[in-house]
């Protein structure tokens, strides 16, 4: 989680707290902060900051059943494992900072493995750098039955949920910036025990199995998710999942690579992908579909807002619902109403 390049040499360190056998590692940009503790037999207390890449690179060197010593004297730190010995510099623990949190409003308990899921079906939605930026995060909804994630980036939305029920009495939304929803979804693990999320007017806090993981939330309001959704695309168009991403992902060879454009031809069972450069380059794949409307759509989309889609997607076969050239068209899977993707179509 430390960044190579700090505006505060203190903020490539890591800090080791010990205190009564626990010895805490903790981590922070300023924005996010991560906490680790680990059981060690040692009834010192001591505090100090070492450079983290040196003493992560270091102990990846060893053996996994290594034996590590760490001993402080003054300004240096030596690590001593079997007849490998490194004497690196700290700097003052009392200059470390720390995330400043409020204390928490809200706390529930979800299941990890669910969470990540949640993430891993919205994230991709979200912006990036994007001057609006409330979207360069990803809302998180809590209410006292339902916990949804929802991304989007203006020209894509992502909506998941999940049914759980939570303590929330009056329906709750915070934006988690994208470093920390793409940090959460690399720390979660599989586990049989559920996680706290405490949430406070500025700050979200995950614990997990041994971590502790602390978040700013935006200030921002989100975008009204629920009116960019369509609420009636009277078409419905069944593609098996796998044979449509293979064809958008060969015809996305020879799409405009700047705005990736591709165009969408429905007809008689049969969907049309085409796609052109500027080179006057063309690719053209044919898929059967089932699609029963006497008359013929064709749409324009962004090819690789389609693959993404297909790629979050596990299940057979997927449903496309759209309404005319000009309208957003929703991507799910039929059998499956907790995730849902709404994709802006394209003049092409």
């Amino acid at each position: 989680m430390v960044e190579k390049r700090q505006t505060l040499p203190i903020l490539s360190n890591v800090l080791f707290t010990l205190r009564q056998g626990i010895l805490k590692l903790s981590a922070t940009d300023l924005e996010i902060e991560l906490q680790t503790l680990i059981n060690v037999p040692s009834d010192e207390d001591t505090q100090f900051t070492v450079p983290a890449r040196k003493i992560f690179d270091i102990v990846r060197g060893l053996t996994e059943s290594a034996d590590i010593n760490l001993t402080l004297k003054g300004d240096h730190l030596t690590v001593i494992s079997g007849r490998s010995r490194f004497r690196l510099g700290v700097l003052p623990a009392a200059d470390f900072p720390s995330i400043e949190t409020k204390t928490a409003t809200e706390s529930i308990r979800i299941n990890p493995l669910a969470l990540k899921r949640l993430l891993e079906h919205t994230a991709f939605s979200m912006a990036q750098q994007d001057v609006r930026y409330y979207l360069n995060g990803l809302l998180m909804e809590i209410t006292s039955t339902r916990i949804c994630t929802v991304g989007t980036d203006g020209h894509r939305l992502a909506f998941s949920e999940l049914a759980v029920n939570t303590d929330v009495i009056e329906p709750l939304q915070v934006i988690l910036p994208r470093k920390a929803v793409l940090e959460l979804n690399r720390l979660i693990t599989p586990s049989d025990e559920d996680m706290s999320i405490e949430l406070s007017s500025n700050h979200a806090r995950f614990l997990l199995q041994g971590k502790i993981f602390t978040s700013k939330l935006i200030d921002g309001r989100f975008p009204d998710y629920q009116r960019v959704i369509p609420e009636d695309n009277p078409v419905s168009v069944f593609i098996d999942r796998i044979v449509l991403r293979s064809a958008l992902q060969r015809a996305a060879i020879l799409s405009n690579e700047k705005f990736r454009g591709i165009r969408v031809e429905l007809e008689n069972n049969l969907l049309k992908l085409v796609a052109h450069n500027p080179e006057q380059e063309e690719a053209t794949e044919e898929i059967e579909v089932e699609f029963d409307q006497p008359e013929s759509i064709a749409i324009g989309f962004n090819v690789s807002y389609l693959i993404d889609v297909l790629n979050v997607l596990d299940c057979e076969k997927i449903e496309i619902q759209l309404r005319d050239s000009n309208s957003s068209g929703i991507i799910k899977d039929p059998d499956d109403d907790n995730n849902l993707y709404v994709v802006m179509p394209m003049r092409l």
